[in-house]
């Protein structure tokens, strides 16, 4: 997978949605979408988690007529694909099937969904590059 990145606390990863979701934001309207009727207090703390972000390399702030507007760097794909992989290391001890068979018991899979699930399970996987 490359690079691996230092992992997104819930908080952070609730910075980023945003930033994906709504593109370069200045930390105000962040603030206001994470705490609504915040005040001071809360707008500090999305600017700590915006800073926090911007020193893992997530994402980048520009100036936008004298405002720092932040923007994610990181693709919303590759995040939550490292995400991914940390989690099944940690509670598949490396393994997907005991996820995926929580996963497919939970019921929480509509019939489509089991559907292409099975799909992607039985698609050949494509063969790696050389020297990757």
């Amino acid at each position: 997978m490359g690079r691996n990145w230092p992992h997104v606390p819930d908080a952070e990863l609730a910075v980023l949605q945003l930033l994906w979701e709504r593109g370069p934001s200045p930390v105000r309207q962040l603030a206001d979408a994470l705490y609504p009727g915040g005040g001071p207090s809360e707008y500090a703390t999305a600017h700590r988690l915006l800073e926090r972000l911007e020193a893992k390399g997530y994402v980048a702030r520009d100036k936008v007529e004298g405002v720092f507007h932040f923007r994610a760097v990181r693709d919303r794909d590759a995040v939550l694909g490292q995400e991914f992989e940390a989690l099944v290391e940690r509670m598949g001890g490396g393994s997907l099937q005991p996820l995926l068979s929580t996963l497919v018991k939970s019921k929480r899979l509509t019939a489509e969904e089991l559907r292409e699930l099975l799909a992607l399970v039985e698609k050949p996987a494509r063969p790696k590059k050389p020297g990757k």
